[in-house]
Formats: C-alpha cells, structure tokens, sequence
C-alpha cells in the first residue's frame, strides 16, 4: 500500500514545478547515432542492475503522487526491452497521469505500434535525421531507414497523432537535407523538431551547434508558417504553424537559448538513479534505496530531497567537459 506524500505541487528550489518524468527501460540502442554513442561502446549497465518493470512502475507511481502528470518512456531504445507495453499500461492507469509518451528511434516501431497504442501510450517522438538512405547509414551505423518509415507508417495506422520527429541539426547538416525532413513531415502530418545536439560523452562533444532560432525562422519563411502563439506548446520547443494552430516545426535549443528557467523535468535511469539535470552530476540512487527495501515513504522523502538539490541550469556553454556519460547512460 503506497504511504501519502505531503500534498502539493512538485517543486525545485527555484520554485519550478517539476510535473515530467522521463523513465529510461534500457541503456542498450540497436544504433550508434555519431553524436550519442561511440560505435564500440560496450560500457552498458549490467542486465542485473536494471529496474523490474514491477520497480519501475512502483518508482513513477510515487512521483505520480508526488505530482508529476507527464511520463515519457525512453532509452536507449525502450522497444528493444519486453514487455515496455505492459510497463506502459501499467502507469496509464495510475490516477493523475496526464499524458504518457515513447521516445524511440523507430527501427522496431512497426511491431509495437498497436500494442503500445493499445496500452495507453498518448504520444511518439520518432529520432529521424534524414531521409537518404547513405546519410541514415552513416550516422546510425545500420542501413535501416525503411524500417523506421515502416514503423511510422505504422504508427499512424495505430492512431497515434501528432507524430514527432526528433532531427538533430548541427554545424555540418546539411540545409538541403533539414528542408527535405520538413516537406516530408507536412505531407505526413508529423511534426518536425530540430534539436541541437548537446556535449555529452566524447561524441557529443564532436559537434558544434548552430542556432536553431535562426534555421528555424528560414525555414519557416521558405515554407509560409507563422509563429505559433507563446506557451501554445508544452516543454521547451518554440514552433511554427500552418496558420491554422496545429505546431508543425519546432526548435529545441539547449546550447544557443537555453530553457533551464523553466525547465520541468527530471530523469530516471535504467538502474533507478534520479537524475536532477543533463548538464550536472547531482543524482539520487533511488533504484538502490529501493531494492535496499526503503519503504515508500523513505522513497518519497528521497525524491523530495532531491528534487529540492536540483540545480539551476547545466554549464554546457562553461565546462562542455564536465559531463562524461552518453545520452543514453542518462535516458533521453
């Protein structure tokens, strides 16, 4: 039986209302993305060491308590770990969830589709960086692209819409490139998101980004949208429309106009470790707590601490040598 937390909302020290939890299921990926992991990475956390889907659900459901109505399932990739639909159904039907979302890079998407949507999954972020086929594999290091359009394909068919498109744009994209993306997502319906890459782990640290205000703006001018109107789109993205208030460009921009005044959000790893923020090294191993058989009011009080502890922005711009884990070490 879950023990009450204190009433009220979720904040920070800095009077932010912290309502996102973003869960990662697996550090494992069926890609090496050249700015997320290095192609011979092998430093994963041990099998052993991830969370039940039992723990994880137990986890989300103190912060559910706690506040947090918004919940994003990530990686790695999450779709490669079973059962992630019964995980999803699982958190779905706790009291208080608002939204409950996918972040996956889509290569098993085509299979998942319908059970996740079945599930209660409300939303999909999709990783797609371009569409030519050599691009894709030289980035991702497979020669998947087909099974990623599949899966989106399939997405839609589940019912799932919006559909986002995460699209990494740095200094050497191509511009050509970030405008074939955009003309694909107005003829499907999805909306594109362009996201500058952030100095994590070596490979981050091996792209310079350019701002995407600005890249944002061009192509929006080039393709007749119109800025969508201030706080019209929940979390940190600043989007375009057709005119007709539906978002269907976004930028995110933690390196050249950072968010962390408002930031919302905190991660849990595959391990159970609370993460405060992507750009420090403040943690709390609730996942240790809890298979050291703290009880959910000790769980809830850890949880508080911590997010009482979270810091106020990152220091990419400063010290973009500080943080050494991957992406996919801290959940996307």
């Amino acid at each position: 039986m879950m023990e009450a937390p204190a009433a009220g909302p979720l904040k920070d020290g800095y009077g932010r209302r912290i309502d996102y939890l973003r869960v990662s299921v697996t550090d494992r990926c069926d890609l090496r993305c050249s700015y997320c992991l290095p192609k011979d990475f092998r430093g994963f956390e041990t099998p052993a060491n991830w969370l039940s889907h039992e723990e994880t659900a137990r986890l989300v459901g103190l912060f559910v308590a706690l506040g947090v109505s918004k919940v994003r399932l990530t990686g790695g990739e999450p779709l490669l770990r079973r059962g992630v639909a019964g995980l999803a159904g699982a958190i779905a039907a706790m009291p208080g969830l608002k939204d409950l979302s996918v972040s996956t890079n889509g290569t098993q998407l085509a299979r998942h589709a319908q059970d996740l949507r079945a599930a209660g999954v409300d939303r999909l972020n999709v990783s797609l960086d371009t569409l030519d086929a050599a691009a894709f594999g030289k980035i991702t290091g497979r020669d998947c692209l087909e099974s990623v359009l599949a899966g989106l394909a399939a997405a839609r068919r589940a019912g799932f819409a919006p559909i986002k498109l995460n699209s990494v744009v740095h200094a050497a994209t191509p511009q050509a490139e970030v405008r074939r993306l955009l003309d694909y997502a107005l003829a499907q319906g999805f909306v594109l998101r362009l996201i500058e890459p952030m100095p994590m782990g070596d490979c981050g640290r091996n792209f310079s980004h350019v701002d995407l205000n600005e890249v944002g703006a061009l192509l929006a001018a080039q393709a007749g949208l119109v800025p969508a109107v201030a706080g019209s789109g929940a979390g940190p993205a600043r989007y375009w429309t057709t005119g007709r208030g539906t978002p269907v460009l976004g930028v995110i921009t933690p390196m050249s106009r950072h968010f962390c005044a408002s930031c919302n959000r905190v991660r849990l790893g595959v391990d159970g470790t609370l993460y405060l923020c992507l750009g420090q090294e403040d943690r709390v191993p609730l996942g240790a707590l809890l298979r050291g058989g703290a009880s959910d009011a000790v769980l809830t009080r850890a949880i508080l601490a911590g997010i009482a502890a979270k810091p106020e922005r990152h220091d990419f711009a400063a010290r973009p040598e500080r943080i050494v884990r991957f992406m996919a070490q801290t959940g996307g």
